[in-house]
């Protein structure tokens, strides 16, 4: 996904502004069976859905979203965007079984007003869900996505800053660019190793003496992953006795110097830009 940072807001926020007021209505659409959660007080509910399998909801059963330019856990959508992804607050939320209190947080606002987090990921409504059991804003301008207890992977889209501190675009030259690229559930940011080949780790030794430089992904099976993403195309590997998660073949890693914060991509100019190239949708097969 390639956007100039002088019109990244406007193309992402118009799209989500317009179809505020001109969404396709779902409502007679069955082939999305949903199963409402139970009538509680329980502020963040789980609702099982035949399309999205489990999701969040409010108390009320209204779908709730995340949005892929929060990959630093700031909220992205301000001023009218607002009004099309109404913001989610509870200052204590009650939570359904299954989901971890550890996992639910607040954030202040540009604005200063406070908004409920999950993983990280501030929550949000869209306005096009008038009902319990609408999903109408999953894939909006290819950023929002149906919030998840389950999500493997992440998109996440934002500029890339390296390590020197340089601005890169997608193909790794200084540049402004908005890149979408893979996270984990937590937006730690995700790459791959240029001289690694198909389902074939390179970089890693066999006493993972280096792992602390670019840890492995170790995630042994994917559960669920954004709906842009095809999940067949995940899979994994054995190194040395460690399970690693590949896509396209393509071994991941984190960088050590990401420090394990969400929204860091300082991998992409380490050692040098194009070495570790940050993981994304479009990448290519790995070579065999």
């Amino acid at each position: 996904m390639k956007l100039n940072m002088r019109n990244s807001i406007a193309a992402i926020a118009m799209p989500a502004l317009l179809l505020t007021y001109h969404a396709c209505k779902k409502d007679d659409n069955n082939s999305n069976p949903y199963t409402p959660p139970s009538q509680n007080t329980t502020s963040v509910q789980l609702a099982s859905t035949a399309k999205f399998g489990s999701i969040l909801t409010d108390s009320a059963g209204r779908t709730l979203y995340f949005f892929a330019i929060d990959a630093n856990g700031n909220s992205g959508c301000t001023g009218g965007c607002v009004a099309a992804w109404p913001v989610f607050y509870k200052a204590q939320p009650t939570l359904a079984a299954g989901l971890n209190a550890a996992d639910f947080s607040t954030i202040t606002r540009t604005d200063g007003t406070p908004q409920t987090t999950y993983k990280g990921w501030p929550l949000y409504y869209y306005a096009s869900d008038p009902k319990a059991g609408d999903i109408n804003g999953d894939g909006v301008g290819g950023t929002w996505f149906v919030a998840k207890p389950d999500y493997s992977i992440m998109l996440a889209s934002q500029q890339l800053t390296g390590l020197d501190g340089i601005q890169y675009t997608s193909e790794h030259v200084p540049g402004q660019e908005v890149t979408q690229y893979f996270t984990d559930a937590y937006g730690r940011t995700l790459y791959t190793f240029s001289p690694d080949k198909f389902k074939k780790n390179n970089f890693t030794k066999a006493d993972f003496s280096n792992d602390p430089v670019w840890p492995m992904d170790t995630l042994s099976s994917i559960k669920n992953v954004p709906s842009l993403l095809d999940k067949t195309q995940f899979d994994t590997l054995l190194v040395f006795g460690r399970v690693q998660l590949t896509y396209k073949g393509w071994p991941l890693y984190y960088f050590g110097k990401d420090s394990a914060t969400r929204g860091n991509t300082r991998g992409v100019s380490f050692p040098q830009p194009g070495v570790w190239p940050i993981a994304r949708k479009d990448i290519t097969i790995a070579p065999m």
